[in-house]
């Protein structure tokens, strides 16, 4: 699990309702090296592991909201994001922004049903 870079708490428990605080491609408190697909599947096991800390898996995931630096790259993110949620779709908003927190290239954030 990585360390929030800000005043925020990674996870929230609302009731039955689990929400991330967006996720980058941050591992051993660095941001992993490569493109888009590489800090979005570090994200995603940032994600996974803030969820399964709480008792849920990605399958419980009902609402994602990914953030690119450049939406030239979705396709490659819908590729990874494929990957890890396999025929699981969630609710998912794309959303294009110039910057992200440490220059990542891609930031996720997901609501999860636990009830």
């Amino acid at each position: 699990m990585t360390t929030p870079v800000g005043p925020y708490t990674a996870i929230v428990r609302a009731g039955n309702w689990l929400v991330t605080s967006g996720q980058i491609g941050m591992r051993d408190g660095k941001l992993v090296h490569g493109g888009t697909q590489d800090q979005l599947r570090q994200a995603l096991a940032n994600v996974r592991s803030l969820l399964e800390a709480e008792g849920a898996t990605l399958a419980d995931v009902v609402k994602t909201t990914v953030f690119l630096r450049h939406l030239s790259d979705y396709a490659a993110m819908n590729d990874t994001y494929i990957a890890a949620f396999g025929d699981h779709r969630p609710a998912r908003s794309a959303i294009g922004v110039s910057e992200l927190p440490l220059n990542a290239l891609v930031e996720i954030e997901a609501w999860a049903w636990s009830g």
